[in-house]
């Protein structure tokens, strides 16, 4: 019995109401253009090949692009799992509303924890990116910047949903010219060949030349998941996508593939094209674009990055006040802070829910960035993986006949996906693993003596049914 509810109206019948006296629902008011659009954005390729990345070639040098294409094929796995239950489950509430059905409310309120963590501290890794972009015009504080962007995007959250992705649409095709002009440049100054990309070396301390190991490949892991996540984005809008069904699979699936193309391309160019293992261990991109042109189009394109940076911001308070508006709606808080959580503005956006994801993520600007990567990366390994599990039990019962997307290759590709991801997650640092297991173990206190005495009236996750076939 998974305690998962149909339609909205019975799971919220005090939810903050519209004229009707229904509850609030979130509007179909946008296509699979619009949601790919959205969700690329909140991929932000150029912004992750150029604030993230970076990080991966500081400690795996030429095989970065090896652990990343490994990541991407991982990813794939991940990415069937989503589309078959999106469209089985197509709820703003992403992945608890999906693992809470199959899996039980308990999985899912873990999933709900883990997924909070993701959408609370990645928008303000990618933000902090943003000053060392500017530095061509302005100087500014990483963190300063960080907490601008982040409010920027929040404001630009409380705005209408297809207004937005228009926005990001035209901040999109930006990055992507960033991201080709770099491939073009790293491509036409090759130093190395081909097999430069299996070489696994780093740049060690006093020149020396270091070995990339496998086990540091499988640590790296955990990032080069990260650099691909956004691709969910599609399931967390799936409330607001017209005929979710079908387009629910082809955004997450379309948005994959783009997303690796645009990374990995650069990422295999950058590697054959930075003239010296150290300049590639170092990962300033924007240093070897202006030794391979000139600091006119170094400077083009750090504004094409900064602008994506920003881009990526507004796309993931966007994705990440649907996840809080959904918990309201599913009763996971006491009464007040659900009405507050549910409450939708003249726009049609949660604005409530807004706020609390804009202004915390800009304090977050002031932590420290190692700390943030290591409990995201933990935070989505664990989040695939318990997803896969509900992936496994997507057939049973009344699900194996309710019209959805169907990955191929079931069971075998969750059975195979659950095993890669708990050995990559068991080779994650204590220090994140511990950070992670403990938010994790307090928010399953707040389950058991909170939530669960109350399942009749708290954390009912729940469906819409205004869903097309």
């Amino acid at each position: 019995m998974t305690d998962t509810l149909r339609p909205v109206e019975q799971a919220l019948p005090d939810a903050a109401p519209t004229a009707s006296g229904s509850p609030q629902k979130l509007k179909r008011s946008i296509g699979i253009v619009g949601g790919t659009l959205l969700t690329l954005s909140c991929v932000t390729p150029a912004s992750t090949l150029f604030v993230v990345v970076p990080d991966l070639f500081s400690s795996l040098g030429t095989a970065t692009a090896l652990t990343i294409a490994i990541g991407s094929l991982l990813c794939i796995a991940v990415a069937f799992c989503y589309s078959e239950l999106g469209t089985l489950i197509p709820s703003a509430g992403g992945e608890y509303a999906m693992v809470s059905t199959m899996a039980g409310r308990l999985a899912g309120w873990l999933v709900f924890v883990l997924s909070l963590l993701v959408v609370m501290i990645v928008p303000p890794v990618i933000a902090m990116g943003t000053a060392d972009y500017l530095a061509p015009i302005v100087h500014l504080n990483p963190s300063m910047a960080g907490a601008g962007v982040m409010l920027l995007a929040t404001l630009a959250g409380l705005l209408d949903l297809r207004a937005n992705a228009w926005i990001t649409g035209v901040f999109l095709v930006l990055e992507v010219i960033a991201a080709a002009v770099v491939a073009v440049l790293g491509f036409t100054h090759s130093q190395r060949g081909v097999g430069s990309l299996t070489s696994m070396q780093v740049a060690g301390s006093g020149g020396h030349t270091d070995t990339v190991t496998a086990m540091l490949v499988v640590s790296g892991l955990a990032i080069a998941l990260f650099i691909t996540q956004g691709f969910s984005t599609a399931v967390y809008l799936s409330e607001e996508l017209e005929n979710p069904r079908r387009n629910v699979a082809r955004t997450v699936l379309a948005t994959l593939a783009i997303s690796t193309v645009i990374i990995l391309v650069p990422v295999v160019a950058i590697t054959m094209g930075a003239s010296d293992l150290s300049t590639l261990t170092g990962g300033d991109i924007s240093s070897m674009v202006t030794a391979w042109s000139n600091s006119a189009v170094g400077t083009f394109v750090s504004l094409c990055v900064a602008l994506a940076i920003i881009n990526a911001g507004i796309v993931m308070v966007i994705q990440n006040s649907r996840v809080l508006f959904a918990s309201a709606r599913d009763k996971a808080w006491p009464e007040p802070i659900n009405r507050s959580l549910s409450r939708l503005g003249r726009f049609g956006s949660p604005w409530v829910a807004t706020l609390l994801v804009g202004v915390p993520g800009a304090l977050l600007c002031f932590v420290n960035l190692d700390t943030l990567y290591g409990v995201t990366g933990v935070s989505v390994t664990a989040m695939y993986l318990l997803v896969a599990v509900a992936a496994l039990l997507a057939r049973r019962g009344q699900h194996r006949h309710t019209p959805a997307w169907r990955m191929p290759l079931w069971p075998a590709m969750p059975v195979l996906l659950i095993a890669v991801l708990a050995y990559i997650l068991s080779q994650q640092e204590m220090t994140y693993l511990l950070w992670t297991g403990g938010i994790t173990a307090v928010a399953t206190l707040y389950w058991a003596f909170y939530l669960r005495p109350r399942r009749e009236t708290r954390w009912l996750v729940s469906i819409p049914e205004d869903v097309q076939a």
